[in-house]
């Protein structure tokens, strides 16, 4: 199967959420929140991101999580990475409550397409304290694709990993991630990173943007939010309308797209330095907002 057809197939599957200029969104991707090992990417940022997702939830922002949430190549279960970032999970929990928690699977996540995966793992957890099961993400779906539908007009956002668009970590995900697991998890916390992961492989991501782009223009210019790469897009209106959310592990900072007022902005939360030496968690701009309206193509 080419890229181009799982790419159309995650489209015409998506779940369609319906919004308009009062809409907000957070988009993140890309976290693999781990067991806070030494091979856990997203322990040094978990503070910067408990702190965004905080300031998204009492502000009224749904969140979409766009795959690689968390990271089950290198860990067996989830549970171990639920005991280790359990402030994170109980905040995504209040979203999922209220919801406005959408979540979409990637490659380190694959499992999460399994129904019986999720209802067996996510549902509840076992609290020590109590000594009885909890609700977690009570009948929560995991899917391939997010379609945002604006009931005033018309326009599309295609939301999704990535991985499509790339061969290898879609149909051989079991084999990078049994390597992961045997080889490059002990061989990353020596500062040796993955060649296959188009993240740590330039060439890899390239391909990966190119076959993505291609889909895009042959689909009349959808707008398309991808993850996958880790490298941030934002493009200009006028051209190819592929967006990139960026990650939650760049060294000491996250990335992500808001959606507010009918505009998409590129955004980054930042541990910064006050004047007094005090540091504080600070948001920082780096595109737009742009209105959506002008990536529409007749």
């Amino acid at each position: 199967m080419s890229s181009k057809r799982r790419l159309s197939i995650a489209y015409k599957n998506a779940l369609r959420i319906s919004f308009n200029d009062d809409s907000k969104f957070i988009l993140f991707s890309d976290c693999h929140r781990g067991d806070n090992s030494f091979a856990d990417d997203f322990a040094n940022n978990r503070n910067i991101y408990f702190h965004a997702l905080k300031h998204y939830y009492n502000n009224g922002f749904h969140y979409c999580e766009l795959g690689d949430g968390d990271e089950l190549w290198e860990n067996l279960s989830f549970t171990s990475i639920l005991h280790a970032h359990k402030n994170v999970f109980m905040l995504m929990k209040q979203f999922h409550d209220e919801e406005r928690l959408h979540m979409i699977w990637g490659n380190h996540d694959m499992v999460y397409r399994n129904k019986n995966y999720v209802n067996k793992h996510l549902n509840t957890y076992f609290d020590p304290k109590t000594g009885n099961d909890e609700e977690l993400f009570c009948d929560i779906k995991y899917h391939e694709g997010i379609v945002l539908e604006n009931i005033d007009t018309n326009q599309e956002l295609f939301l999704c990993h990535g991985h499509q668009a790339d061969w290898w970590n879609y149909l051989f995900w079991k084999w990078s991630r049994f390597m992961v697991r045997i080889l490059w998890k002990p061989l990353n916390v020596m500062g040796i990173a993955d060649p296959t992961s188009p993240a740590k492989n330039y060439k890899e991501l390239i391909k990966v943007e190119r076959r993505t782009k291609k889909w895009i223009i042959e689909n009349e210019n959808l707008i398309t939010i991808t993850g996958h790469t880790h490298r941030p897009r934002f493009p200009e209106p006028g051209d190819i309308a592929f967006f990139n959310d960026g990650s939650c592990v760049h060294p000491r900072s996250i990335t992500g797209l808001e959606i507010e007022n009918g505009k998409i902005a590129l955004i980054k939360w930042q541990i910064s330095t006050a004047d007094d030496g005090t540091l504080k968690i600070v948001r920082v701009l780096l595109e737009g907002p742009t209105p959506l309206i002008d990536y529409k193509t007749e």
